[in-house]
C-alpha cells in the first residue's frame, strides 16, 4: 500500500481497513476529536458506546468474529476506563487496537498540569505497557507509519491487544520522508517442522486411544476448519474446553463434549484423561479450563501446540508455527480410528409440564433454550450462572458462543453482543446475563437500540451474585431490584416482559423471535441460590479456597 499523501490519522485508518476492521467503538473527547472527525469522512463506522469499557467489551466480541477490532478514546479518563475490558482481552487472547489521543507535542512545553493527566505524559502508555503485546506513541512523523504497521501486524501475529497513542497534534501532520519496514512473513523453521511432526504423527499412530483437546488459539487462528478436517481424516475425538467452547460444531459425530476436570461430565474427564495420546492444540491452560486444578493431563502422553510452542512430552520445539503444525498432520498418513466415544448429551433435564404455578429453575430455562436455538443465532454469555449454564448447550457451528471464560469479567455480555452483531449481522445474539453483571453495562442497549440491532437479552435475575453467594454466603452479595423489563419504555425501544414459569417463558420466547427489528428482554425471576451442577462444583472448590486462606 502507498503512503504517499497520508497523515498518520489517515494512514492509520487506511491500515485498519486493510486487516478487516469496518467499526471503531469508543467515546469521544477534546484531545482525540480530530480523529474522530477523520473516521466520520472514513469508510470505518464509529460506533458511539454509553461508557468506555463497554466499548472495549464490544470490540473484543467483534474481534473474536471479525479477525481484529478496534476502540478510540479519549486520554486518562476515557483510556484507564478501557483498561479491564481490555485486560480481558489481552488474557483471552483477543486481538483489539486501542487508539487513544493524548494532549500535543506543543502543549507539553514546561510540564504544565494538563486536564486528566495523572502522574506524567507516559503514565497511561506504562499502564497499558502490562497488557498489550505492543505499543507506541506516533509522535515522530518520520517513524509514525512504521510504528503503525509494526503494531498491527504484532496484534495480528499475537492475537492480544495493542495500543497506539496519537498527540492530537499529529493526527493531521504527513511525513515528508515517512519510513517503512518491509513486510514480515512468519515462517516456521522447516527442520524444527518435520522433526515435530515426525515424532508427532509415530505418537498419534502408536496409540490405541488418541484424543484431541482443542482450545481458544484454534478460534482465534482461524484453524476451525483445519480442525474439523482432521478428525474426519482420522476419527479422532474431539474434546474441547470452557474457552474453546464452539471450536467445531457440537453435533460432530466425533465431539464429545467439554472437558472441565472434575467440573465437568465424568465421562468427558475420564475418557481425556485415559487417553494414550492427548492432542492439545492452542490450549491455554487456566484454572478454570482445569476445573480448579481438578484437572488430571499426564504431560508424558500429550502433545502440546500453541502458537508460542510445541511440546512433545518433555521435548519442545521452537520456530514452529500453529497454523503449520496443524496443517502438517493434515497432509500426514494418520491412521483412522473407529473405537467407541461417550456421546455428547447436555445435563440438563427434560422441561417439565408447563404449568402457570410452578415457579422456574434455571435449569428450565437452559433445557428449553438448548431445543430453541436456531442457526442464525450466536449465544453471548455473561460469566458465572450465565456462562455455567450455558457449558452444555448444542452449539451448531464453529464459533458462536462467546464468553469471558477465562478472565471472567462481569458486564461482558451486553455490550458484546453489540460487537458480535456489527461484526456479523446476519448473527442473532441471544445474550444470557445475571442481574448484577446486567446492572454494571446494560445500558448499552440505549447503543443497541440506536442501531436498530435486535438481540434477545435474557436477564437471570436472582437478586444477587449467585457464585459469590455459593463460595460465601453474605448481605453483600444481595443487589437493588430492577424492573428490567421496562428498561425498552426508558430507552424509547425494543419490547420486555416478566418470566416467573415455564409457560411465560415458552411464551416470552415465542414473541421474542417476533420482535425481530429490534431487542427483546427477558426479565427472568429465579430463587437466589438456584444453580446449575456445574457452578456449584465450581463454587465449593472455590469456597474451600477462601476458608484455607482466611
Amino acid at each position: 500500500m502507498s503512503s504517499s499523501r497520508h497523515s498518520i490519522g489517515s494512514y492509520l485508518i487506511r491500515r485498519l481497513q486493510d486487516y478487516g476492521v469496518r467499526h471503531i467503538f469508543g467515546i469521544p473527547g477534546d484531545y482525540v476529536l480530530t480523529f474522530y472527525q477523520m473516521l466520520e469522512k472514513s469508510p470505518i463506522k464509529v460506533i458511539g458506546v454509553t461508557r468506555e469499557d463497554s466499548s472495549g467489551f464490544a470490540a473484543d466480541a467483534y474481534s473474536r468474529i471479525n479477525g481484529m477490532g478496534a476502540i478510540c478514546v479519549t486520554y486518562c479518563v476515557g483510556g484507564l476506563n478501557v483498561t479491564n475490558s481490555i485486560a480481558g482481552a489481552y488474557a483471552e487472547k483477543s486481538p483489539v487496537v486501542v487508539i487513544t489521543g493524548s494532549p500535543g507535542l506543543n502543549e507539553r512545553k514546561d510540564n504544565p498540569m494538563l486536564h486528566h493527566k495523572v502522574k506524567t505524559f507516559s503514565t497511561q502508555r506504562e499502564i497499558f505497557a502490562q497488557f498489550t503485546a505492543a505499543s507506541a506513541v506516533l509522535d515522530d512523523p518520520g517513524t509514525a507509519f512504521r510504528q503503525i504497521d509494526e503494531t498491527l501486524a504484532a496484534c495480528w501475529r499475537t492475537k492480544r491487544p495493542v495500543y497506539l497513542e496519537i498527540p492530537r497534534d499529529m493526527v493531521s501532520v504527513a511525513p515528508r520522508l515517512a519510513s517503512r519496514p518491509k513486510s514480515i512473513v512468519e515462517k516456521s523453521d522447516p527442520a524444527a517442522l518435520r522433526e515435530a511432526l515426525a515424532e508427532s504423527i509415530a505418537r498419534i499412530n502408536a496409540s490405541k486411544r488418541p484424543v484431541i483437546l482443542a482450545d481458544v488459539e484454534v478460534h482465534r487462528y482461524g484453524l476451525c476448519r483445519e480442525l474439523r478436517l482432521l478428525t474426519d481424516r482420522t476419527g479422532i475425538p474431539v474434546a474441547a474446553t470452557l474457552l474453546g467452547k464452539s471450536v467445531i460444531s457440537e453435533r460432530h459425530p466425533r465431539y464429545i463434549g467439554i472437558y472441565e476436570g472434575a467440573m465437568g461430565r465424568p465421562e468427558v474427564q475420564q475418557f481425556v484423561e485415559k487417553s494414550d495420546c492427548l492432542l492439545m492444540l492452542g490450549t491455554l491452560l487456566t484454572d478454570l479450563n482445569l476445573g480448579i486444578y481438578t484437572a488430571h493431563l499426564d504431560r508424558h502422553r500429550s502433545i502440546e501446540a500453541t502458537s508460542e510452542k510445541i511440546q512433545i512430552s518433555h521435548h519442545q520445539y521452537t520456530n514452529v508455527l500453529f497454523g503449520d503444525f496443524l496443517r502438517g498432520l493434515l497432509k500426514a498418513k494418520i491412521r483412522r480410528r473407529t473405537f467407541p466415544i461417550p456421546r455428547h448429551a447436555p445435563h440438563y433435564t427434560p422441561p417439565v409440564k408447563a404449568s402457570p404455578s410452578n415457579p422456574l429453575t434455571v435449569n428450565q430455562v437452559f433445557t428449553l433454550l438448548n431445543e430453541w436455538l436456531r442457526d442464525d443465532m450466536v449465544v453471548i454469555c455473561d460469566t458465572g450462572l450465565a456462562m455455567f449454564g450455558a457449558v452444555d448447550l448444542t452449539i451448531h457451528r464453529g464459533t458462536e458462543f462467546v464468553a469471558p471464560a477465562y478472565y471472567a469479567s462481569m458486564g461482558f455480555a451486553v455490550p458484546a453482543a453489540l460487537g458480535a452483531q456489527m461484526a456479523r449481522p446476519r448473527l442473532r445474539p441471544v445474550v444470557i446475563v445475571g442481574d448484577g453483571a446486567f446492572q454494571m453495562s446494560g445500558t448499552e442497549l440505549s447503543t443497541i437500540a440506536k442501531h436498530g440491532l435486535n438481540p434477545i437479552v435474557l436477564v437471570l435475575n436472582n437478586h444477587g451474585y449467585t457464585t459469590e453467594r455459593l463460595i460465601l454466603e453474605g448481605p453483600f452479595n444481595d443487589i437493588h431490584e430492577w424492573r428490567y423489563d421496562q428498561l425498552p419504555t426508558l430507552l424509547g425501544s425494543g419490547w420486555g416482559c416478566q418470566v416467573h414459569t415455564q409457560k411465560d417463558f415458552e411464551q416470552a420466547w415465542r414473541q421474542a423471535l417476533e420482535h425481530h427489528h429490534e431487542f427483546s428482554l427477558l426479565n427472568i425471576h429465579l430463587a437466589p441460590r438456584d444453580s446449575t451442577t456445574s457452578l456449584s462444583r465450581l463454587g465449593q472448590y472455590l469456597g474451600e479456597c477462601v476458608k484455607r486462606n482466611r
